[in-house]
């Protein structure tokens, strides 16, 4: 287990390599994230600490929710509010109110990359799940995007469930797995990774150590 940094993305550039090369990165301000609760396998079963992240009118929370930041570290109300599970020996480092920042971090590290995809709304089985078009001639008419077939009529007389349909797509979590970390710009708590990270710009997006190689 490790922390999974509370990141806002920012948007795509590109950086450019000592050989030359232009390597496109999504830019993303990771933290700092504050530690405002911390929970223990003695009194809540497992080890975890919450963490905090984003700038947000006060007036936009309620008193439960004002409450709950005054009761545990005393923090100022962040947009942004999750869970992070760690080792007891992880956890026992971070206490509430502390913070965390883009240094845990460093160049050359892989990472994932936790987010919320954009969402396409209602869409077609071309877009949803890349079908073929049908070719447009030889008396295909008012059915090019269709799916076709969904199933033979008299056995076993039914669609089979999980086949590919045309529905809601995208707005999911999606987890972009050992992403590189190009640049750690500590000062201004940026994040430049390699390639593209789910979500749309200025959604959240967690990021933590790769958890496979």
């Amino acid at each position: 287990m490790s922390i999974e940094l509370l990141c806002r993305k920012l948007g795509m550039t590109q950086v450019f390599a000592e050989s030359g090369e232009a390597v496109p990165v999504t830019v993303l301000e990771a933290g700092p994230n504050t530690v405002v609760q911390k929970k223990t396998s003695e009194k809540d079963g497992y080890d975890a600490v919450q963490l905090a992240f984003g700038d947000r009118r006060a007036s936009l929370f309620s008193k439960a929710e004002r409450t709950h930041f005054e009761k545990n570290g005393g923090v100022e109300p962040k947009r942004w509010l999750a869970e992070s599970r760690l080792t007891a020996e992880e956890a026992a480092e971070l206490e509430p109110g502390g913070e965390i920042k883009v240094d845990i971090f460093e160049a050359g590290q892989r990472v994932d990359a936790i987010g919320t995809s954009k969402g396409r709304g209602y869409s077609g089985v071309v877009r949803r799940h890349g079908f073929a078009i049908k070719k447009r001639t030889h008396g295909t008419h008012e059915s090019f995007r269709h799916a076709g077939s969904i199933g033979a009529g008299a056995s076993p007389s039914k669609v089979i469930k999980g086949l590919k349909m045309a529905g809601q797509h995208g707005n999911a979590r999606v987890t972009t797995r050992n992403l590189e970390v190009i640049r750690v710009d500590a000062d201004r708590n940026l994040l430049y990774v390699r390639g593209a990270v789910p979500g749309h710009k200025n959604g959240l997006v967690k990021i933590r150590r790769a958890i496979q190689g």
